[in-house]
């Protein structure tokens, strides 16, 4: 009961109130979308992953188990949904909206404080936490955009999308300054953390500018399909992939934990950047987010028979 109220309390009433703001001001002013969007690509994302790569703490062990670990149930994960989204016969673009709803996952924002409260801020499993925060800002950023622009441009076009995305450059310079142990000139590293910091309200602002400005023609069935891989699936698949790895423990907790988050907002930036299902999206992500104040508890009662 008390993760229920931690999670109401600290997850979902916050983030429903940053929505509302958001949506509350699209109505008054009809805020710009595309400039937000821009905004969470281009400056609050890349920030929000260089400031947290090379202030954590992991060593190569981790390392290589998380990434065993997240290439597995990432591959489970994908092939579930491919069967399901070819045996509704979805269209191309609902098929790419429906993967990114399920397969990108709130990983930081809301992963890293329900991993810090559920194993009273433990660095281990914050480590492993980071790692799969990681993958989960890169894949969004590489193949998710790829899967947007493939069908429009030519594989050159795409990839110089892709590489102008400063988050893909993020990643190298903080582990490489963080190996040789190089500190960041405060003059650079004070703006980056308020830059940060910054990520998750003008993210969900947003999600609420986004939500605002729908019709809100319910996407019934589709939405409730990736509720359900999402928040049912992924924890179900992440606890047959540490029982097929012979993970157990604390890592093995933190690994599941991980995979029952609600879907990430990337899913919703990236659908408004390309413009594709952007209104599934963002109710994919708002759904998700409250329904996971239920499956959360649930996942986490289970963590105590592993």
């Amino acid at each position: 009961m008390s993760y229920f109220i931690y999670i109401l309390v600290n997850n979902i009433v916050p983030i429903s109130i940053m929505i509302a703001i958001g949506a509350a001001m699209y109505r008054a002013f009809h805020i710009d979308i595309k400039t937000l969007s821009k905004l969470n690509f281009y400056v609050f994302s890349p920030a929000l992953v260089f400031v947290k790569l090379y202030e954590s703490e992991m060593n190569l062990h981790i390392l290589m188990q998380v990434l065993l670990f997240f290439v597995l149930f990432f591959s489970l994960l994908f092939a579930i949904i491919e069967v399901i989204i070819r045996l509704k016969k979805m269209q191309r673009g609902m098929r790419i909206a429906m993967r990114n709803s399920v397969i990108f996952y709130n990983s930081a924002n809301y992963a890293l404080p329900l991993n810090q409260t559920v194993f009273g801020g433990n660095a281990y499993t914050l480590s492993i936490q980071i790692v799969i925060m990681i993958m989960q800002t890169l894949i969004p950023n590489t193949y998710g955009i790829y899967t947007l622009n493939a069908h429009k441009s030519t594989w050159k076009a795409t990839m110089k999308t892709i590489l102008s995305l400063p988050v893909i450059y993020a990643i190298p310079i903080a582990l490489l300054l963080r190996y040789f142990h190089l500190p960041v000139p405060g003059s650079i590293h004070i703006p980056l953390q308020y830059i940060s910091n910054a990520f998750m309200a003008t993210a969900l602002l947003t999600l609420g500018v986004q939500l605002g400005g729908m019709k809100w023609e319910f996407h019934f069935s589709n939405v409730l399909v990736s509720n359900i891989l999402r928040l049912a699936a992924g924890p179900l698949i992440g606890f047959f992939v540490v029982w097929l790895l012979g993970i157990e423990g604390i890592t093995a907790k933190a690994l599941i934990l991980s995979c029952a988050v609600p879907t990430s907002l990337s899913s919703v930036l990236l659908a408004i950047e390309y413009e594709n299902e952007p209104e599934f999206s963002s109710q994919a992500v708002f759904t998700s987010t409250l329904f996971s104040m239920f499956t959360i508890p649930v996942v986490i009662f289970c963590l105590d028979f592993i």
